[in-house]
């Protein structure tokens, strides 16, 4: 059985109701798997899991939550090349360019995205419930 971290930063409460439907579709796919918020997630423990879902909004010009989230990923990325890694997150305008970015910084520090990364204006709707429950199954 496959151990799966689901780490988020929300303020709002949409990416922490995206993170639920990651672990549902984790669970659903007979992962063991936790939700943890970022601020009780740190690089040492990246090695405890196989699969890591990061979710994170879009923040002021479309970059990560700059002062939780962002300094706990830049301290996991070496860690995570090898391991099944989905990302996700919501906005509330733009198109999305953050996930993007974030996904080019991923890549270039060695990481192999499982999935497509899901992302989602305002709250999750049914079709952004279903792809981040596909998300979960996929790093399961």
């Amino acid at each position: 059985m496959s151990k799966v971290a689901v780490v988020f930063w929300s303020s709002s409460g949409n990416t922490e109701t995206m993170a639920e439907a990651v672990l549902e579709g984790a669970k659903g796919a007979g992962a063991d798997a936790e939700m943890i918020n970022c601020a009780d997630f740190n690089a040492d423990m990246v090695d405890q899991y196989d699969g890591i879902a990061l979710g994170c909004p879009a923040m002021g010009d479309e970059v990560l939550e700059e002062d939780e989230f962002e300094p706990l990923y830049d301290a996991c990325k070496s860690k995570l090349a090898g391991k099944k890694v989905a990302l996700f997150g919501s906005y509330g305008w733009g198109d999305g360019e953050w996930m993007r970015n974030w996904e080019e910084d991923a890549k270039g520090a060695g990481i192999t995205l499982a999935c497509d990364s899901v992302i989602c204006n305002d709250a999750p709707d049914d079709e952004a419930t279903a792809s981040l429950k596909e998300l979960g199954a996929a790093i399961a």
